[in-house]
């Protein structure tokens, strides 16, 4: 843990941290579900930079800041000048003087890790294209509501398993001691660095990384992102063909041999032709659906509306918990 209490990768935190911010965030969902007001951090200043678009990260930093009591300010690309004509750790001292907290998204995962060295405020990472340590509190705190307890699950990651979500998967599963299996193509799996890391961290389970599907069977939770991230070059009719026999669709479902499974997905999802950019892709390859079919989406799209919502109480909880001492 940083001397900020910064939350910028899995690791800053251990597992007893990560599960008391966990029951934290259950804990200001259930004020939240009762309309008990708990403005704590009244009168504090956030700025939320976003390199990237977002609908649920700056949603919920914006709605668990204001609930906290807190005035929150949106910094969009373009509107400041981090980076190019101001440097990071120049930005990160003027920006630290004047907020009481700062969340960054976008690409670089050295620049948030700049941010919070020089900040002096704690800085929260909405996402990078390493690590998505927000996403993480709000998926475990799901599965903590859907299962009673994380202990002994099996979550199975399937598709393209180098991105930022298998990485935070796969390192936070691996700190609160869950079964945790990446699914992928031998070119999409992680990076060996990231394995060693989530061994060096691992409090129990067991950690599986490997390209046959049969490794679904036993599955407690399957989990899926899309294909392509953001900013990614990729030949998108080449990742597609990679991809799609790592489709979750009902046959997988049914190799899982678990008829309690459930599915989660960080969202967006291409499950149907509903989008722009799902037309696109259909107008142009003939896929109307990509890493997961429309008929799964739906049957467990309570379970995956529920993770979305999960990402305000559990920022709540998280900003909370950095900021309750200061």
């Amino acid at each position: 843990m940083s001397p900020t209490t910064s939350f910028v990768k899995e690791i800053d935190f251990s597992k007893a941290e990560l599960e008391e911010l966990i029951d934290l965030s259950l804990h200001f969902k259930a004020l939240k579900k009762d309309g008990l007001v708990h403005n704590y951090l009244q009168g504090y200043n956030i700025a939320l930079i976003f390199e990237k678009s977002s609908t649920r990260t700056r949603s919920a930093f914006t709605v668990a800041g204001q609930d906290l009591g807190m005035n929150v300010t949106y910094l969009g690309a373009g509107e400041i000048q981090l980076g190019k004509k101001e440097s990071v750790v120049d930005t990160a001292k003027v920006l630290g003087s004047m907020f009481d907290g700062i969340e960054y998204r976008g690409f670089s995962q050295e620049d948030v890790e700049l941010l919070a060295q020089h900040a002096g405020v704690p800085v929260w990472n909405g996402l990078t294209d390493t690590w998505h340590p927000t996403q993480m509190i709000a998926d475990f705190m799901t599965l903590k509501e859907v299962f009673g307890s994380l202990e002994g699950l099996t979550l199975v990651y399937v598709g393209d398993g180098r991105n930022n979500m298998a990485n935070s998967l796969l390192v936070t599963s691996a700190i609160l001691g869950l079964h945790i299996k990446i699914i992928a193509p031998e070119s999409l799996q992680p990076e060996e660095e990231i394995v060693a890391l989530a061994k060096q961290h691992q409090t129990g389970g067991e950690i599986t990384i490997t390209d046959d599907l049969a490794q679904v069977a036993g599955a407690d939770i399957l989990y899926t992102d899309v294909w392509v991230s953001m900013g990614e070059a990729v030949n998108f009719k080449e990742r597609i063909d990679l991809l799609l026999p790592y489709q979750i669709n009902q046959g997988l479902l049914e190799k899982t041999g678990n008829p309690d499974v459930i599915v989660l997905h960080c969202l967006p999802a291409f499950h149907d032709l509903n989008t722009q950019i799902g037309r696109e892709i259909y107008d142009q390859y003939g896929y109307a659906e990509l890493e997961i079919t429309d008929e799964v989406f739906q049957k467990y799209s309570s379970y995956i509306f529920q993770e979305a919502e999960n990402r305000m109480h559990s920022i709540k909880a998280i900003m909370y918990y950095s900021l309750k001492n200061r």
